[in-house]
């Protein structure tokens, strides 16, 4: 096998497992790729001694019988947010930066199961911002079309994923930093209920509203790598029921969404109707709410950790991070504490509208990945910031804590990736891990399927 199949974990382990694959064969053949395409940009800090020393022990463990798991021997990368030991975690920021002592929970958790640390992805500086422009390193590429935004903030993980750069990611989703760009480089991002996995040794920017999640290339691997990072060890999901009920949101979600989004959501819906499940309208009350409540949470918020760090370095920040956490000294705490109350209020919202439904179907970005050094996008005839634009479709559930994971749907007429989200209930991430590993054929077009592409 190559790295550009794009096989996932759960084929690339049995491999593993009975010896017909060398884990260093792996990290050698996602080394190459990263070699050969370094205008991508999707690594800061790339491990490549270190991995190599772990994937040789991967393989001696394994021929002696101990195979701990379906992760054992797999290439990860890890947004370079979170803490790996003897790395410096620079948060994609000129700012002076330290070597991490320890490894993040979360990245431990990885260890344990036997996952190889391949490097430290690029991000959008601090992981406030979108586009993955913003980045004292360079801005991250799209694999599929490198004039095209990556999507951010946790753009590496998914570049290096759609370029066959590693085999699973880890990200940070404040506000869609997860799914927006598993959207726009087609491949398959989870954002688990808020609270889920643990964000110690994290770089918060919100911590209300932070969330952290695996990247992947199928549902099937986000849900082990969801199972390992949560402490668990890895299961089969529980079936999904046979009928399953999905809820489409329109108002506000599927309004303002270019033609090959409606398309892709139009096409699911009929799929999903021809295998026997049913699709309705719902409508999540006041949703329109959701941009006001959630700047008047994370600007503050931000503001507050990047305080100390403003006074002594200020001047190293990108400027349009700085605007944006300079902003959030001017919320009033009465305009934060009212928009806390509206954040439980929109919570129920989203509540009601699963009442009866098993998941919420509905697109995660308006259009394709937007052009590098865009300020707005067009989306039917209506202008609007990209930043605003690319967070519209995701940001609620952040607000709210509801579990999300985005699919790739295909690729327009452009050749670029689409994706569709589904939202499940609060505390019910494995379960709505079952309901996408049910229907993502009929989203994705098979089990794996990466890049825009079907089958």
């Amino acid at each position: 096998m190559s790295a550009p199949d794009l096989r996932r974990i759960v084929d690339v382990a049995r491999l593993l497992k009975t010896g017909a694959l060398a884990p260093q064969d792996l990290v050698l053949e996602c080394l190459e790729q990263i070699e050969a395409r370094p205008q991508v940009n999707a690594f800061i800090t790339l491990l490549k001694e270190s991995a190599l020393e772990e994937a040789k022990r991967a393989g001696t463990e394994i021929g002696a019988g101990r195979w701990r798991g379906p992760l054992h021997g797999i290439p990860v990368a890890v947004k370079d947010l979170i803490d790996v030991a003897g790395t410096r975690t620079t948060s994609g920021s000129a700012l002076p930066s330290t070597e991490a002592v320890e490894d993040a929970p979360i990245v431990t958790r990885l260890r344990e199961a036997g996952a190889i640390i391949l490097g430290k992805t690029n991000l959008h500086e601090f992981a406030f911002g979108t586009t993955s422009e913003e980045t004292a390193f360079g801005p991250v590429r799209n694999p599929l079309d490198e004039t095209r935004s990556a999507g951010g903030s946790s753009g590496g993980s998914a570049a290096a994923l759609a370029a066959g750069m590693c085999f699973a990611a880890v990200g940070t989703d404040t506000g869609g930093s997860i799914r927006i760009p598993s959207a726009a480089c087609g491949t398959v991002g989870l954002k688990p209920t808020y609270g889920e996995l643990p964000l110690e040794a994290i770089v918060p920017l919100s911590t209300t509203l932070d969330h952290v999640g695996p990247m992947a290339r199928s549902v099937a691997d986000a849900a082990l790598l969801f199972q390992v990072m949560k402490g668990l060890q890895p299961m089969p999901l529980p079936a999904a029921p046979r009928r399953l009920v999905f809820g489409v949101p329109v108002p506000y979600f599927c309004e303002r969404i270019d033609e090959d989004v409606a398309t892709a959501l139009t096409r699911a819906r009929a799929s999903f109707e021809a295998a026997g499940h049913e699709t309705i309208d719902v409508a999540i009350e006041h949703a329109s709410w959701t941009p006001h409540v959630y700047l008047h949470i994370v600007l503050p918020e931000a503001s507050w950790y990047h305080a100390p760090l403003l006074v002594r370095h200020g001047s190293s920040y990108s400027p349009g991070v700085r605007l944006r956490i300079e902003m959030g000294r001017y919320v009033l705490a009465e305009d934060y504490l009212r928009a806390l109350e509206l954040r439980s209020a929109l919570q129920l919202r989203v509540d009601r509208a699963l009442d009866g439904c098993d998941a919420l179907l509905l697109p995660t970005l308006p259009a394709a990945a937007p052009e590098l050094g865009a300020t707005v996008m067009d989306v039917n005839g209506h202008r609007e910031p990209v930043r605003a634009a690319m967070l519209r479709l995701t940001q609620l559930f952040n607000l709210t804590g509801h579990p999300s994971i985005a699919l790739p749907a295909g690729a327009g007429r452009d050749g670029l990736p689409r994706s569709l989200q589904l939202v499940g209930a609060r505390h019910a991430t494995e379960r709505l891990l079952a309901i996408a590993t049910a229907v993502e054929p009929q989203i994705s077009g098979g089990p794996g399927s990466v890049g825009g592409g079907t089958g």
